[in-house]
């Protein structure tokens, strides 16, 4: 008995449980779920705050807490499946609270059922929570004081409308959000170093293709096509003063250098290998060079001024400029593509391909140890995350948050830089465009804000929720101003154009939200919700890029658009 294995460890309830999205974001993207603490200031139907919540809830967040000072009513009962009769007259967050509690026991749930004026107004309220999702309607005031929170604290702050057939959300976020694993196509993650190999790939190319004009056809039809890429750059660099092929022109030469050294008298489907490194020119021979976008995170004043106190992203970043300014590439991610080889030759180049990235990982290891000894700091950065970074070195993003439109009645609304591309984005691909949707939107909030104004405390006035033929005519003239308004502060003519088809569409988005009257339809509540969630979970796990910084969906058209704002 004592010489038999140990039994096999299975997966964990816990790994069987979440393995779906284990296999999206992670073991440290779930728990950056589970340490999450998420407040929805509920407001409205409240419909799409909650169908938020339940696609946060299903996949593990660590805790939660509902806002809302309402009664369940008649009305919730038609538009939230999460109420029910028994619970009319009662606060809406505690009964919400409790049955989405349901769905997963191992996320903790709070309420509060105090007024936002209130609750808005106790120092440190806004304290506990990681992220902040507010749903319309909320008051101007109101919404100030949570943006300028989310500037302070650095708390990622979302605003949510669903109106009728239409739903709109826009994300704050810090103004330097950086991002390490966005999870890019696999297509453009390859980075085989062709062009600048090291001498270890070097010599593995050399002891494959030694002797390939003599091979049998076996042996010949089984050399890995990156080998073959190799040896072929050796021999046309013997007739090109040392260089690789720099061009199209030469780069297509280069293709047909080796489509002709494959064997014509080969058995079917012998040399694919040879049809492989012809396919693979010319994405593989490029300068293995950092992109812009990376090279501009190196040269930010949190990466070039580092305390004790920075953050461990700045700290890698540091280290790995180091190594980019040394060698003139980026630490090697260590992955090979599948391709017509032998089995053990593969294993063979994949471990060339692993033992430099483990050097790179090590040097720029070397590097981060160094730069914590002279700020001194406390607490070390943890090897993986160094090797998380190496390996997707090429894709970091720095994403640059700012703060969204947030209407204040009788100042007009400031695009700043975006004014001339949103006016561009108007005229040239309109009707396709939903910006004149977003118009909407901010004229919505616009007579919410004006006529908040009427009542100190209480829900605000909802477009067309008692007049809406009167509300009408005043939200789309809101509307068209707002248009205008951006069309000149781009230094657009205004007079010369025609632009009666833009305010066509910008007066019925708007008169479509004031027949709504506030209401929200669930079906596009339950959407809007799984978009909102979506880009929760991106930012909460800090993977993929989340939206850049607006979005608008036509329930009618069923399409979707970004806007940057």
């Amino acid at each position: 008995m004592a010489d038999l294995p140990p039994p096999v460890q299975g997966p964990t309830a816990k790994e069987k449980k979440y393995d779906r999205q284990l296999r999206l974001w992670g073991a440290t993207g779930q728990a950056a779920l589970e340490n999450s603490h998420i407040l929805l200031l509920n407001a409205g139907p409240g419909v799409v705050g909650l169908e938020t919540l339940k696609n946060l809830v299903l996949p593990g967040i660590g805790q939660f807490t509902i806002q809302d000072s309402a009664l369940v009513s008649e009305a919730d009962l038609g538009v939230n499946f999460f109420l029910e009769e028994e619970h009319l007259g009662g606060f809406r967050a505690e009964h919400t609270c409790n049955l989405l509690k349901e769905l997963n026991p191992d996320v903790q749930g709070g309420f509060i059922t105090e007024p936002i004026e209130t609750f808005l107004n106790t120092p440190e309220s806004l304290k506990p929570y990681t992220l902040i999702i507010a749903t319309a309607p909320i008051r101007p005031e109101h919404l100030a004081k949570l943006s300028a929170h989310a500037n302070t604290s650095l708390v990622p702050l979302f605003y949510t409308h669903s109106v009728g057939f239409y739903s709109h959300f826009s994300i704050h976020l810090p103004p330097k959000f950086p991002i390490v694993d966005t999870h890019p196509d696999v297509e453009t993650t390859s980075d085989l170093r062709l062009v600048k190999p090291w001498p270890e790939l070097v010599q593995f190319a050399m002891e494959k293709t030694n002797g390939i004009d003599t091979m049998d056809h076996e042996d010949h039809g089984h050399i890995p096509y990156l080998c073959l890429i190799l040896y072929y750059l050796e021999e046309w660099k013997k007739e090109h003063d040392g260089q690789v092929p720099q061009n199209f022109q030469e780069k297509t030469a280069f293709r047909t250098l080796i489509s002709k050294a494959a064997r014509t008298d080969a058995p079917e489907g012998g040399e694919e290998n040879f049809e492989e490194a012809v396919g693979a020119v010319l994405k593989s021979l490029n300068p293995p060079e950092a992109s812009s976008s990376v090279l501009s995170i190196f040269q930010t004043e949190e990466c070039q001024n580092l305390s004790t106190d920075s953050p461990t992203f700045w700290v890698i970043a540091n280290a790995i400029g180091r190594f980019y300014t040394k060698y003139g590439v980026l630490p090697l991610p260590g992955t090979v593509p599948d391709m017509k080889a032998r089995s053990g030759e593969y294993v063979q180049l994949q471990n060339v391909y692993k033992n430099k990235a483990r050097k790179d990982v090590a040097e720029v290891l070397d590097n981060v140890r160094s730069l914590e000894s002279q700020l001194q700091r406390k607490k070390p950065v943890e090897e993986k995350d160094v090797e998380a970074f190496c390996k997707n070195a090429a894709h970091i993003k720095l994403v640059h948050g700012r703060p969204f439109h947030i209407v204040q009645q009788g100042n007009p609304i400031k695009w700043g830089n975006q004014a001339k591309t949103a006016v561009e984005a108007l005229t040239s691909v309109y009707p396709e465009s939903l910006i004149p949707l977003y118009f909407a939107f901010l004229a919505w909030d616009d007579f919410v804000a004006k006529h908040s104004k009427d009542s100190l405390a209480g829900a605000p006035k909802l477009p067309g929720e008692t007049d809406p033929e009167t509300d009408g005519y005043e939200v789309v003239g809101i509307a068209l101003k707002i248009m205008d308004d951006l069309i000149k502060e781009a230094g657009a003519v205004v007079e010369d154009t025609d632009y009666s088809d833009l305010k066509t569409k910008v007066r019925q988005y708007a008169e479509e939200l004031v027949r709504a009257g506030g209401a929200e339809l669930h079906n596009i509540s339950a959407l809007a919700g799984g978009l909102v969630s979506q880009e929760v979970i991106k930012v909460i796990t800090e993977q993929y890029v989340p939206v850049d910084n607006t979005a608008v969906f036509d329930g009618v058209k069923s399409k979707s658009s970004i806007i940057r704002v």
